[in-house]
């Protein structure tokens, strides 16, 4: 058996998958005999389970927990209903076998009633910006201050953007053939990131709703990236590997990366024409060697073509 301690990098749980916790094939899946490719998935109690289906759900959760075996480079959560719910998932025989928790809804209102169970705790925890707060500056920074306390900072992964919550509370759908950089939420992930990233939190990408169309997901995907977000969240499976072949890294930028880190370079340089800088470039190229790490060579990967995806 292996025991080696998981890493947990953001960029290590790729397309995460969101499933129902009364998904039959749930231990299947989280045991890598379904969706062998997939790194990271999420067990839902909230919105994928009606609620008169949850005291079912939590019953088949737990039964399954006790057959999860070890999976080093698969990560395995749970997206809690509410506080209410968490006290009753973390009651459950074997519930260290999950990494962590999202946290849906996530705000000050809450903040108490989730860290409150689970700060001292081995679990990472994702808390979910999808609330009418989101469009107040002055909330996120008092929730970032929260966020940012001694015991509380270390469990965080990362931060999970609720786009298709945000767009329901201003009563828009995300047209078809358009990336979410084209709607209202365009500037509001903007701020997020300005408001979170320089103070170490790490933010995912919302979710891209239409199968078929892999063209706008791919420029949608350039976006994210250009944004500094990280990893995106995948409606199906067959969305998975066309996510993850995007986070490929070009071999350019690899190689400025590498350079950046040498202490034989200098304080600033010319490289594939363009001015790199030491000072200021480092971090990201910190990020595109994480990034190598997880998914190596863009030009190695081949994109996915489309093929028909059931839901």
């Amino acid at each position: 058996m292996n025991t080696a301690p998981k890493v947990f990098s953001p960029w290590c749980l790729g397309a995460s998958l969101y499933m129902p916790a009364h998904r039959l094939d749930l231990m299947d899946c989280a045991n890598g005999e379904k969706l062998s490719d997939l790194r990271s998935m999420i067990f839902c109690t909230e919105d994928a389970v009606l609620h008169t289906e949850v005291d079912s759900s939590l019953r088949h959760l737990g039964l399954c927990l006790q057959g999860f075996r070890d999976t080093p480079q698969r990560f395995r959560f749970i997206r809690a209903r509410n506080p209410e719910i968490l006290a009753r998932l973390l009651e459950l025989p074997a519930i260290e076998k999950i990494d962590g928790f999202v946290l849906p809804k996530f705000n000050t209102d809450v903040f108490h009633a989730y860290f409150d169970q689970l700060q001292g705790s081995h679990f990472k925890v994702m808390p979910t910006l999808e609330t009418r707060d989101v469009f107040d500056v002055g909330a996120m920074r008092e929730l970032r201050q929260g966020l940012a306390q001694d015991g509380i900072f270390e469990q965080i992964l990362m931060l999970r953007i609720g786009g298709n919550d945000l767009l329901n509370l201003l009563g828009i759908r995300r047209p078809r053939q358009m990336t979410l950089y084209e709607t209202p939420l365009g500037h509001v992930i903007a701020q997020l990131v300005t408001t979170f990233k320089p103070y170490g939190f790490s933010l995912s990408a919302p979710v891209f709703e239409y199968l078929e169309d892999t063209t706008t997901l791919q420029k949608e995907i350039r976006l994210d990236l250009a944004h500094g977000l990280i990893g995106k969240t995948a409606i199906h499976p067959a969305q998975i590997a066309l996510i993850e072949a995007m986070y490929g890294v070009e071999r350019e930028e690899y190689e400025m990366a590498l350079s950046l880190g040498k202490s034989s370079s200098p304080a600033v340089f010319r490289m594939h024409d363009a001015m790199c800088e030491v000072a200021t470039h480092q971090q990201w190229g910190q990020d595109i060697l994480n990034r190598w790490q997880c998914y190596g060579d863009r030009q190695s990967l081949a994109l996915p073509a489309y093929t028909e995806m059931s839901v």
